[in-house]
């Protein structure tokens, strides 16, 4: 595969911006296994969003010959209050996401947290050097990557202390290309700033757009705000548990206005899921209305449900027949105790 392949693939959808394409480009005429991470906290129910979207856009890294880790970032998730912030929770769901993510993407590896933090003795050196860098202005700045605002009035100290040990965990696992979703945009571009003070490694850093939730979305300008996919929700989005009839009426239930693609939310699982996975989605409808279509395109689709010539119920009954076929084989061998499900769903 040439640079120009790999690059194809990692610029594939979801990704929305590459910082920047010409490093990515120089980093593979250098490098042809460059070291990449994506960091993840341990935050409830696995769903399109947070596993197969993220995790077929790893694969696309995998494809490229990039090796690939997913961090997940399990002192983040009790600093962040996740999981109620109880460790021994957090233990156990870290479990569920590393075999969620074996499944999905078995060639990536895992890392735990606990893990890199135990294992390298000059990690909190650097990150109390790398935090003498930021002013608590900044700080506060950057708490949106974790869901918070920064005009907060009740922020615990360890909060603050989020943002710098995400920047030094990328120092530490010495790495090529930083990956996330546009959410953790901002600690990338901190990373950009204060790295090369420091005679650090600078990584390339590519983000990937997050998958909606299946609300309509908000009438916010600020792209944080059109309602993505979310753990704490069953009903915005669908999750790796769901069984097909749940699944189906899920979608049937999305919000998908007619001739809009606008962060619609039908539109972008067919985008960045079904045409990852399969070279054709089939729309099956009565000869009345055209009888059925094969799309071998996913712009052909999207150009059609534009010009209204492909209804919103025959888009969403095609979707839900495809996702099934997605998540049913992850779902039927993700173990997932009752047990365990009781003590995530207790955390929300």
């Amino acid at each position: 595969m040439d640079i120009t392949e790999k690059v194809e693939l990692i610029e594939r959808p979801p990704t929305e911006e590459v910082v920047t394409r010409e490093e990515l480009v120089e980093l593979f005429k250098t490098n042809s296994s460059p070291k990449h991470y994506i960091g993840l906290e341990i935050s409830g129910f696995l769903h399109l969003g947070s596993l197969i979207s993220t995790g077929f856009k790893i694969n696309d890294f995998l494809k490229a010959g990039v090796n690939c880790t997913i961090f997940l970032a399990d002192w983040h998730t009790m600093i962040n209050d996740k999981l109620g912030g109880d460790w021994d929770t957090i233990t156990k769901v870290s479990k569920y996401y590393a075999d969620a993510f074996k499944l999905v993407c078995p060639q990536a590896n895992i890392v735990l947290g606990s893990d890199l933090y135990d294992s390298r003795k000059e990690y909190w050196k650097e990150f109390m050097e790398f935090s003498k860098h930021m002013s608590i202005k900044r700080t506060m700045r950057t708490l949106t990557i974790m869901g918070r605002s920064e005009d907060e009035s009740k922020i615990d100290l360890a909060k603050l202390l989020y943002p710098p040990m995400q920047a030094v965990d990328i120092h530490s696992l010495d790495l090529d290309i930083v990956h996330s979703g546009m959410d953790q945009r901002k600690i990338h571009m901190l990373v950009r700033e204060i790295f090369p003070k420091m005679k650090w490694k600078v990584p390339v850093a590519v983000h990937h757009k997050l998958l909606p939730g299946l609300s309509k979305p908000s009438d916010s300008n600020d792209s944080q705000l059109l309602g993505k996919m979310s753990k704490s929700d069953p009903n915005s989005g669908v999750f790796i548990h769901d069984i097909d009839f749940e699944i189906i009426k899920k979608i049937t239930r999305a919000w998908c206005e007619e001739a809009n693609t606008q962060n619609n939310p039908i539109l972008e699982i067919a985008k960045t899921i079904i045409f990852h996975e399969f070279n054709e989605m089939k729309v099956e409808r009565d000869e009345r209305f055209g009888g059925n279509i094969d799309y071998t395109d996913y712009n052909q689709l999207e150009t059609d449900f534009a010009a209204k010539k492909l209804h919103p119920s025959d888009l969403k009954e095609a979707v839900g027949k495809y996702l099934v076929k997605v998540v049913a084989p992850i779902r039927d061998k993700l173990n997932l105790s009752r047990e365990l499900f009781d003590e995530i769903k207790k955390s929300y």
